[in-house]
């Protein structure tokens, strides 16, 4: 017997929304939210390429917030043992993860993986001691495109599922 659980939930096809104008306007506002968000992160990591984001920079960085801490924090700890140590695979993975995450949000391409990387990227500026009440939109934005296939309504995605049916990517 075949469960709800099974079963494919296609979006609907496009001109669903033509026809109805309040699914229409759902549609782009979602869309802009997408957009926009990719943009945010595409040139953040831009911004770093063209700052030579490099260990040293990032390190003196993750130095200088881990003075305004305080040292029994988990932010302090995970400065201490994890970023600092670790700031130049940081500076990497944050760097051309915002690039990635930001164009596959943009273009609808491997979308739900993108702004899985945009989360673990938020994620980490939060518990590294940067979590401000202006992160709470973003994170809700990311529990938006990562539970809705918005890539598979406007975006590359739409045709690659097809090609690729099986790919956790495309998803």
């Amino acid at each position: 017997m075949q469960t709800l659980s099974d079963k494919k939930l296609d979006p609907p096809p496009l001109h669903h929304y033509l026809k109805n104008p309040i699914a229409l306007l759902g549609l782009l506002a979602v869309l802009a939210l997408r957009a926009f968000y990719g943009l945010f992160f595409f040139f953040a990591g831009f911004n770093k390429v063209l700052k030579s984001w490099d260990n040293e920079l990032v390190t003196g960085m993750f130095a200088q917030r881990l003075t305004e801490l305080n040292p029994d924090s988990f932010a302090y700890v995970y400065l201490e043992k994890f970023a600092i140590p670790l700031a130049g695979p940081i500076y990497f993975i944050v760097t051309y993860g915002e690039l990635f995450a930001g164009l596959g949000l943009v273009l609808g391409i491997a979308t739900r993986s993108s702004a899985i990387i945009a989360f673990f990227i938020l994620l980490n500026i939060a518990i590294g001691g940067y979590f401000a009440a202006s992160l709470i939109p973003f994170f809700a934005m990311n529990a938006l495109i990562i539970a809705y296939p918005m890539g598979h309504i406007i975006g590359l995605d739409r045709y690659l599922i097809k090609r690729f049916p099986n790919s956790w990517l495309f998803q």
